[in-house]
């Protein structure tokens, strides 16, 4: 393979299902894992040389971030859907005005988001009673990372476009440029210039803006397969609303789970800064071990869009079965990894050895619901990109709202005794878990009843 075909779109319709599923998702994973470095050199900075309050400030944030940035997450998926069924039937037009009404919402987007954050972020972190020892190290992190995500969220978009035409390499090698910079500048804002919490929320601004100008030089390029003109800017309700359609029940879902972790935050919350900070690193660790699991469901997105387009049910279905059983085997891996390295983990983020045996022994009871993240994930990729984006958020939202939210607040009030008014912190893990296995459960019911078969954007519109 030259490096011109390295780098250039996939054609996930011929070939063996599996060996595209894992060449798409490999550079892809490795991407995630660079995404992921962001907020975890963060903590680590944050950790070694401000301290755990610090640290827990950044974690407090986070929830409210993810929730303030779920427009995004809507947009990017419902790009990637619609540009992997039209590359895969070989649709130019319909491409062209989805690339470029994607980048038009994606700057109206933003405004409102900028605005909403610097905004609402003290209000927020108010009602959730975020302890006085860390409010303002929370503002100020929220409030900056809000004003400064027209970078992020374009970034996210351009991956989602470039993903959606099978190229999970390009999105790759930008990402890793823009970690090394936020690593540095990581270090040098916090320990050499000292501006602490701030400095970390600069970092990732300046970093993942670099991300996104890279992504759309690469876009510019890509003239043999779409057209990127004045006229493609310009929004058409067609285009707009598919984009909507397909992406708001995703950036629901987002939407659904942010507000979850939200409420649960405040829980955590109660059980004070030593929880607090135990949260923030077990959500870092974990979001490393979750990324095969999104990695495959990407990718299972990508393949199943590019094979419905193409009229490939027969492909779809195949793929499924060996993605699936593929990010079994890798989330397997994980947890077994986790059982035996857990505290060594956890020793990177903070010197506290009660932190450190808390955090380890916690994350010891999210191991196993990797495995049924990897069903969910990769079945959920299956839906989507055949274009069902309402299965997985009723999915979302029955196991997290009708399950997870209640569960962890029952779990938190039974257990409550004199020593401890609150509850025992465990519940918050305990219900995630349940909530995951359920999740796996009502996916692979859903994905065996068939209907997301009959959801193709391309059966309706003229080649």
């Amino acid at each position: 393979m030259t490096i011109k075909e390295l780098f250039a779109p996939s054609d996930m319709t011929v070939g063996k299902p599996w060996e595209k599923i894992v060449i798409f998702t490999i550079p892809m994973l490795i991407g995630n894992i660079a995404q992921q470095l962001y907020n975890t050199v963060d903590s680590i900075v944050i950790g070694k040389y401000v301290g755990d309050n610090a640290l827990a400030a950044v974690g407090s944030a986070s929830p409210i971030l993810n929730l303030l940035l779920v427009l995004f997450v809507g947009i990017s998926v419902g790009a990637g859907v619609m540009v992997s069924q039209y590359f895969g039937a070989r649709q130019r037009e319909e491409l062209s005005m989805t690339i470029g009404n994607c980048v038009t919402l994606t700057a109206i987007s933003s405004l409102i988001i900028m605005f909403l954050g610097a905004v609402l972020s003290r209000p927020l972190l108010e009602m959730l009673h975020t302890p006085d020892s860390i409010i303002d190290w929370c503002t100020s992190y929220l409030v900056i990372l809000m004003v400064g995500c027209m970078g992020s969220a374009y970034y996210n978009i351009f991956c989602g476009i470039l993903r959606g035409l099978g190229d999970s390499i390009s999105a790759l090698i930008y990402l890793l440029v823009a970690t090394v910079l936020n690593i540095i500048l990581d270090i040098v804002f916090v320990s050499r210039f000292q501006m602490g919490v701030a400095g970390v929320a600069y970092a990732t601004v300046i970093a993942q803006a670099v991300s996104a100008i890279l992504c759309f030089w690469k876009l510019l390029r890509m003239t043999d397969i779409f057209d990127f003109k004045f006229r493609h800017l310009k929004m058409k309700k067609k285009y707009t609303l598919e984009i909507i359609r397909l992406g708001l029940p995703s950036g629901i879902t987002q939407a659904i789970f942010s507000m979850a972790m939200v409420i649960v935050q405040s829980l955590t919350n109660s059980f004070g800064e030593m929880v607090i900070a135990a949260n923030v690193i077990i959500m870092r660790v974990d979001g490393f071990a979750m990324m095969p699991n999104f990695s495959f469901g990407t990718a299972m997105t990508t393949y199943a869009g590019q094979n419905v387009g193409a009229q490939r049910m027969d492909r779809v279905e195949q793929g499924a079965r060996q993605g699936t059983a593929i990010a079994l085997g890798t989330s397997a891996a994980i947890t077994l990894l986790i059982l035996i390295f857990g505290k060594n983990l956890m020793a990177i983020f903070t010197n506290t050895s009660e932190l450190v045996n808390l955090s380890a022994n916690m994350m010891k009871i999210l191991a196993v619901g990797y495995l049924a993240m990897a069903i969910t994930q990769s079945l959920s990729g299956v839906m989507r990109g055949a274009g069902d984006t309402m299965t997985p958020m009723w999915i979302s939202m029955i196991t997290t709202v009708v399950i997870r939210v209640p569960l962890a607040y029952g779990l938190a009030f039974l257990t409550r005794t004199p020593e401890l008014p609150n509850g025992r912190y465990q519940v918050l893990w305990i219900s995630l878990l349940v909530c995951w296995c359920m999740g796996a459960l009502l996916t692979m019911f859903f994905y065996k009843k068939g209907n997301w078969k009959k959801k193709a954007l391309t059966a309706n519109t003229n080649a």
